[in-house]
């Protein structure tokens, strides 16, 4: 017979003790005991974009579980050029460094696509970890997954052109967002890209007449999601959560039925 202490929860089934609903998958994903004892310390808060969550070497205080938008992990140089090596949204969570005792993080994390989520005290996650096998189980195989991306990302941000590393991009945006259509200027695309503005423009433009996307007054729509994966390098698929396994972010074999 089915247990309902592990079957996963779907989009807007839980609430925090204030009663907005949640839709971050890792929060689903685990058994109701535990995320009973997890939702007391769920804050509901909008998360603007451009918001700054992390800053490098600084004091994590908060964990985040995006609800909806996307944060961006982004280096910075000393010379001040930056540039995207990972993105979270709400298959995820920010603030990695904290679910395993670490008190600091080494890269800024940036809110890039707006939304909301809900935040939790580091100091709480990690008092609770010692009696939520599964919810750290998850958060753990999650970090993982983060860290084969990051390096992948690495790699194209070397090896890749700016066409398909945009469309790389722009294939993550939608999939995190779940639109075709989202809020993002040329600006901050340099910036996330690691490149300058002209050259974004140019790639844009390619990109325009080929009609596979429209780029107006600081909205990004993409018209083809075929075309864009034809223009993208194969790095896009290599960091797909699902080609680790159909259960990498689900939970493992002690969830019986």
């Amino acid at each position: 017979m089915a247990r309902r202490d592990f079957q996963i929860a779907q989009s807007g089934e839980r609430t925090n003790g204030a009663g907005k609903p949640v839709s971050n998958k890792l929060l689903l994903s685990i058994p109701d005991s535990e995320y009973h004892a997890i939702r007391p310390h769920l804050d509901f808060l909008s998360l603007p974009p451009h918001r700054t969550l992390y800053e490098p070497n600084r004091p994590i205080e908060f964990v985040y579980f995006p609800n909806a938008g996307m944060i961006s992990l982004v280096v910075e140089t000393e010379d001040g050029r930056t540039v995207e090596v990972g993105e979270v949204g709400k298959e995820g969570f920010a603030g990695i460094p904290a679910s395993v005792g670490m008190k600091k993080s080494q890269v800024r994390e940036i809110v890039q696509i707006g939304g909301d989520g809900f935040r939790m005290r580091a100091g709480a996650l990690q008092d609770l970890l010692i009696t939520t096998p599964q919810f750290q189980l998850m958060l753990t195989r999650y970090g993982v997954l983060q860290g084969l991306q990051i390096a992948q990302t690495a790699a194209c941000n070397r090896l890749h052109n700016i066409q398909q590393r945009l469309a790389r991009w722009l294939l993550i945006t939608q999939d995190m967002v779940d639109s075709p259509k989202f809020a993002i200027t040329q600006d901050f695309l340099a910036t996330m890209l690691g490149t300058d503005r002209p050259t974004v423009t140019l790639t844009i433009a390619i990109l325009q007449k080929k009609q596979i996307i429209m780029h107006t007054r600081g909205v990004v729509q993409i018209l083809s999601r075929a075309k864009l994966e034809s223009c993208a390098c194969e790095c896009y698929e290599a960091i797909q959560l699902d080609r680790f396994g159909e259960g990498a972010l689900r939970p493992g074999k002690t969830f019986e039925k």
